[in-house]
């Protein structure tokens, strides 16, 4: 005999409670309970089925390591994220706003992943001719993989253990349901269970699978966070969806570093490749003030980008102070620095930071073109186009070195710069160079003089 249940889970972090409340205990969200059925044992609550397993444990001496197969996607940067490639029996979970070329990605590099073996699309959200539409717009060939467009779990289980893929791609994991399950289709049970089951069926057959997942307003993946810790590799989509450009960034990644970043440019072909990075967070046409060229460190890749402040008079009593792509509170501490160390005032200033292209800046090196960047603005004088600025400032106005300081002078240096304003404590381990000037500094009033005076 079997009985109806009800419980309520939450649909942020997925925790179960036997009854309604407003606020979720395990993960602090407010209404986010939602009434689910479940189907238990009436006697006692567990399944009576019993398993029987072959494993024995191990010690690890004796645990086999099985050599992953890398499959080439035929995108470098997707590649560089993924750690080198799509590894042959990994569960990759891709997230993004809606409309940012998650579904056109993932159909682009079916052409090459079809030389690797048979290439399964499964669609819930459209049918089988939009997805040949789409394919013929960016040009792919129409050979490459099968398509299957069903929301049913059972079905897709059917269809898959039958035709056997190498390669499974679902679009989207919100869209599949189970009939076995009463909730909707994109609640957490539904969506424990199809990633589940898909990613189990997936590894039997020693095949890759692509799961793309809808985010909520908040940016992250839609769903319960078991979703997550399910896959092998959790990828997010970043970017304007009205610009060309995307950012591919590597959150998860059981395979390979998550400091990896991919970029690419959308174009009526599908998505093409940024091979110079530099090149896009970059303009050195001009010689504004308040404008200063920093190198950071994205995984192994050296990028170098354009910092831009603006310094006003206030016509309040309290200045403003907004930051976009630099962290607020990092600007709010460097600013304290130079009123403290180098005498300046900014109570009476408004302040604007801004990262050109939209990138977000994490690691501290470019700390010292920040500071350059608003006394530019502050003085009102240009900052040679020429120069590039790095380093790490502490509370005490000392700049300090910065890890990884060759590959990013190599970097300036391929991109023609003269000249590079770098930690003393770095200038004593780097080589000579022809043509680009290095020039060590100590404090922030050292770089200061050098630059302006």
């Amino acid at each position: 005999m079997a009985k109806k249940d009800t419980i309520f889970v939450c649909n942020n972090c997925g925790a179960e409670f036997p009854k309604w409340q407003g606020k979720c205990t395990n993960c602090g969200s407010w209404s986010s309970l939602v009434e689910e059925k479940i189907t238990t044992s009436a006697l006692t609550g567990k399944l009576s089925k019993k398993v029987i397993s072959s494993n024995e444990p191990k010690l690890l001496k004796d645990v086999e390591v099985i050599s992953n197969h890398r499959i080439n996607t035929g995108l470098n940067e997707l590649n560089r994220v993924l750690g080198g490639g799509l590894v042959s029996d990994s569960a990759v979970l891709i997230g993004g706003d809606p409309g940012i070329g998650k579904s056109t990605l993932l159909l682009q590099i079916c052409n090459h992943l079809s030389k690797e073996g048979v290439v399964l699309y499964i669609s819930g959200e459209e049918s089988s001719s939009q997805i040949k539409m789409r394919a013929d717009r960016i040009g792919i060939d129409l050979s490459c993989a099968y398509v299957l467009a069903e929301n049913d779990l059972d079905v897709i289980t059917t269809k898959v253990n039958s035709l056997k893929p190498n390669i499974i791609i679902l679009d989207s994991i919100q869209t599949v349901f189970s009939p076995e399950i009463t909730s909707a289709a994109g609640s957490v049970s539904q969506v424990r269970e199809a990633t589940t089951i898909l990613t189990r069926i997936a590894k039997q057959n020693n095949a890759a699978i692509f799961i793309i997942g809808h985010v909520t307003k908040e940016g992250t993946i839609a769903g319960p966070r078991v979703l997550e810790h399910l896959v092998d590799t959790v990828l997010y989509f970043e970017g304007d969806r009205y610009d060309s450009y995307r950012i591919l960034r590597a959150v998860k990644n059981r395979f390979g570093s998550t400091n990896e970043i991919g970029i690419f440019e959308m174009k009526d072909k599908g998505f093409e490749e940024v091979k110079n990075p530099s090149g896009l967070f970059l303009n050195r046409e001009g010689e504004e003030t308040g404008c200063c060229v920093a190198c950071i460190l994205e995984g192994t890749r050296p990028m170098l980008i354009e910092i831009q402040a603006l310094v006003s008079d206030s016509s309040f009593g309290n200045p403003r102070r907004m930051a976009t792509g630099i962290d607020y509170n990092r600007m709010i501490m460097l600013t304290a620095v130079l009123e403290k160390k180098c005498g300046m005032i900014f109570a009476n200033q408004d302040m604007y930071m801004n990262v050109i292209g939209g990138l977000k800046i994490i690691e501290p090196s470019a700390d010292l073109s920040i500071i350059c960047a608003i006394c530019s603005s502050f003085k009102d004088k240009k900052i040679d186009n020429n120069i590039i600025i790095i380093g790490e400032v502490s509370l005490t106005g000392e700049v300090r070195g910065i890890s990884n300081i060759d590959k990013r002078i190599n970097e300036a240096e391929k991109l023609g710069f003269k000249k590079a304003i770098i930690p003393f404590s770095n200038f004593k381990s780097l080589k000579k160079y022809d043509t680009i000037d290095i020039i060590p500094v100590k404090t922030v009033s050292d770089a200061l003089k050098e630059i302006f005076e």
